[in-house]
């Protein structure tokens, strides 16, 4: 579905990834793990369209979208939850969520949509009306990867969704993530926790300086002796 070669991405002249290449199955779920400042949440951002790429090829369902803009890629079935959540904090979480559905004009299906992602995430449901920044960390994360959701995407680009959030909603995000992809969206997901990433993961990533120096199926990196020493302190 997704086929990255050689991406090269500089901020101001100074290189930030460099010849990343990387792919994402139909259906499956792909980790990029690595600490902070390795080139993660550029990678993902090049991706979605929001980062520009000085070279290397972005190839989304036999399609090359590097030249495409972010907002064409979300029609073609790119979604992104970014880093930080980004909710519209004054806004309620009804309408945060319609938002998400604002390249769509099939107003029944939204309204599917929306109830699709209530029975994902209940707690949205029970404060559908309540403004979005009096929730806790963890409700907005909630929120926004189901505003990511609300435009129908083939492909779901996670960065750091455990960010901020106390540890017992850490559990619930990923497991809802797996649900997410167990009906039929791909996902590649961004964190720093390798751990939590890889054991949820088809396939991951080791970025380490903006170049991938590992990859690996979930079982094989958790179980790689490197990756315990350097990563998870094992």
């Amino acid at each position: 579905m997704l086929q990255v070669r050689d991406l090269k991405v500089s901020y101001d002249g100074v290189l930030a990834v460099s010849k990343v290449s990387l792919d994402v199955g139909k259906g499956k779920l792909v980790a990029l793990v690595g600490g902070n400042g390795n080139g993660k949440s550029t990678t993902l951002r090049a991706i979605a369209g929001l980062n520009a790429a000085e070279q290397g090829s972005i190839r989304f369902n036999d399609m090359e979208i590097q030249n495409v803009p972010a907002h064409k890629r979300v029609p073609m079935g790119l979604s992104l939850v970014p880093e930080g959540r980004r909710l519209f904090a004054r806004l309620t979480v009804q309408r945060n969520l319609e938002l998400g559905a604002y390249t769509r004009s099939d107003r029944a299906e939204i309204e599917a949509s929306l109830d699709y992602i209530y029975s994902l995430f209940p707690i949205l449901k029970q404060r559908h009306g309540q403004l979005a920044g009096t929730m806790s960390g963890g409700e907005q994360q909630m929120l926004a990867i189901g505003r990511g959701m609300m435009s129908k995407p083939k492909l779901l680009l996670l960065d750091e969704p455990s960010w901020g959030i106390a540890p017992k909603f850490v559990a619930k995000v990923l497991e809802t993530i797996q649900m997410v992809n167990q009906q039929g969206v791909s996902v590649l997901l961004v964190e720093q926790s390798l751990h939590k990433a890889l054991a949820i993961a088809d396939y991951g990533y080791v970025i380490q300086t903006g170049r991938i120096v590992m990859e690996g199926t979930g079982e094989e990196l958790l179980n790689n002796e490197d990756i315990r020493k350097a990563y998870l302190g094992l």
